[in-house]
């Protein structure tokens, strides 16, 4: 399921076009966001950029805390950290972001950024932040 806002809004969304980052789910406080490997994004060693894995997990996070955010209303990141689990090597990356509390101003949120082989998933790394609304 994906909510026809969150679909329009990823559309605008011309990093995650530079990606081929595709739209998977986004509903009720979860969003998940997939992309191929794209030999630009890689860096020396041949794994996925650090930057390509915040970039998928901020935005499934971020669309995650938007799925509960009144109509009207978009998102922005206030804070993000990331943790590097292991070198992000694989066919593709998929980032599922999630809300763990949603306030007035502020919503919690996570991702978890996994890379896939064939049909391997193997996690390489986690966010955890804070979006607000605008």
């Amino acid at each position: 399921m994906i909510d026809p806002r969150i679909a329009e809004s990823f559309a605008r969304q011309s990093m995650m076009t530079s990606l081929n980052a595709r739209l998977i789910m986004a509903a009720e406080g979860r969003c998940v966001i997939a992309a191929s490997l794209l030999p630009a994004f890689r860096q020396q060693h041949g794994a996925a950029h650090a930057a390509v894995a915040f970039a998928l997990g901020d935005s499934a996070a971020g669309y995650a805390a938007l799925t509960e955010m009144p109509e009207g209303q978009e998102v922005m990141t206030a804070e993000m950290k990331i943790n590097l689990l292991r070198p992000a090597t694989g066919e593709a990356l998929e980032a599922v972001g999630e809300v763990i509390r949603a306030g007035r101003r502020l919503t919690v949120v996570r991702a978890e950024v996994f890379a896939l082989t064939g049909t391997a998933r193997k996690s390489v790394a986690l966010l955890q932040g804070t979006m607000i609304g605008v």
